[in-house]
């Protein structure tokens, strides 16, 4: 069963918690604390594997989720780190999230990383200070990211055979290298993109039957919609035309429909090399037909008058294909990623963290309330226990030693007012101080 989309849902490992332990031995009165950290969470990566031909494994396994970090102990010990997940996929795999483009697996072993595991949280040793003598308090794991994504499957193939329904295309496929599609004398015998590889000396090149198109594919219509992503990979297109019109149709009105399907699909088709075949050389209304189609055909490298049921001309035919792809450039580059779009009306403040800088943006949710976006920061808090005073006490301490709570009076925010970041909510006194009063939402306190 060929399949060539899919969704799955990855979700990468929680780092392990931080350990609160106090070294107590006799005979050694200043031990301290000696709590150990947490193991980071592992990753999720997608990893590119030529022996797999479809999405399949996806239909019937929905989530990934790689190993958890273990959480730290006493006597500094650290926890061990969560398993990474290696997630193989086909060749030619698009991958997207809710964000956007991530990645397109082209080449064996690339990989590309979908979701990275949460930090461990730091044991209460890392805390001590000469003025934080004992903490009691440690950190949280980090949450591992966990995303929807959407699997594209794009076949690779130097070489793609278009046209009508019943134009020949298996059979020419077949007679031109060892694959054996389905061939029937009715229209849609193909019901999935068919790879053939035409072996000439030491040279390879891989063929691709894809499924007849028909007016209107490139909107959803017919088969061919399914299928036209995969036209986008091949360096060169070959248009097969049923000539003698054996099907009642005109070939040069088949020529035109095909072309302009392809270009309505991606413009890019309009510019790819392509050569026309007129197949059916051995049938008696041949030779009109072949000299209309090539009177209306522009742009093409050259022209074979074939018949792929016999074999005339086939050869000829698969000699230019490997003189013809020889001189194209490679078209398995990766897809560029979209720019990123601006949010709502922000105002953008500077937050300075020891000796780097790093961007927050402030946003007004409602009147006397604020969002604070920005990773560092949030990753603070939501490390932080927020249900320990003690590490309560360092997170505003931290906010301010930031410089985060003078931005927030630039950006407009008055003390009282709300201030989420992440899932904390907290205030500003008037000095400044950021003073937490509330731990489930973002809600205006009372006047």
């Amino acid at each position: 069963m060929f399949v060539d989309q899919a969704r799955v849902r990855v979700e990468a490992g929680d780092g392990g918690r931080g350990a609160v332990s106090f070294r107590r031995e006799k005979y050694v009165p200043l031990g301290g604390p000696d709590g150990g950290d947490g193991g980071h969470g592992g990753d999720v990566w997608a990893v590119g594997d030529p022996a797999l031909a479809t999405l399949i494994r996806f239909a019937h396994r929905q989530v990934f989720r790689a190993g958890a970090g273990v959480a730290g102990a006493g006597a500094l010990r650290r926890g061990a780190d969560g398993a990474s997940l290696d997630v193989p996929v086909p060749l030619g795999t698009v991958l997207r999230s809710e964000d956007g483009f991530l990645a397109d697996i082209v080449a064996q072993g690339q990989r590309a990383l979908l979701a990275r595991g949460g930090r461990g949280g730091r044991g209460n040793a890392r805390f001590r200070s000469s003025i934080r003598q004992a903490p009691r308090f440690a950190e949280r794991g980090e949450p591992g990211q966990g995303r929807d994504l959407q699997l594209e499957l794009r076949v690779l193939a130097d070489v793609g055979l278009v046209g009508m329904p019943n134009a020949g295309k298996s059979t020419l496929l077949a007679a031109v290298s060892a694959a054996r599609p389905k061939i029937a004398p009715y229209p849609f015998t193909t019901l999935q993109p068919q790879l053939g590889v035409l072996r000439h000396g030491a040279q390879e090149l891989v063929c691709a039957d894809i499924p007849g198109l028909v007016e209107g594919a490139h909107a959803g219509r017919g088969l061919g919609h399914a299928f036209l992503r995969h036209v986008q990979r091949c360096r060169l297109l070959v248009h097969v035309v049923d000539t003698p019109g054996t099907e009642g149709r005109d070939p040069v009105e088949d020529y035109r429909l095909i072309e302009d399907e392809l270009t309505r699909y991606h413009p890019d088709l309009a510019r790819r090399p392509r050569v026309l075949v007129g197949n059916k050389l051995d049938l008696p209304d041949f030779e009109p037909g072949w000299q209309r189609l090539c009177a209306a055909a522009g742009g093409v490298l050259a022209a074979f008058p074939i018949s792929a049921a016999s074999g005339a001309g086939c050869a000829a035919l698969a000699a230019y294909l490997f003189e013809a792809v020889a001189h194209l450039p490679a078209r398995y580059a990766p897809e560029p990623e979209p720019p990123g779009e601006a949010g709502g009306d922000e105002v953008e403040v500077t937050v300075t963290a020891g000796p780097r800088r790093a961007h927050a943006r402030v946003n007004a949710e409602s009147p006397g309330a604020w969002r604070v976006s920005d990773e560092d920061l949030e990753r603070l808090v939501t490390m932080g226990d927020t249900e320990n005073p003690e590490a309560v006490d360092y997170i505003c301490g931290q906010l301010a030693r930031r410089g985060l709570a003078a931005r927030l009076r630039h950006a407009g925010v008055r003390p009282g007012d709300a201030v989420a970041l992440g899932p904390w909510t907290f205030t500003i006194d008037t000095d400044g101080t950021p003073v937490p009063y509330a731990q489930d939402g973002l809600e205006a306190p009372e006047p």
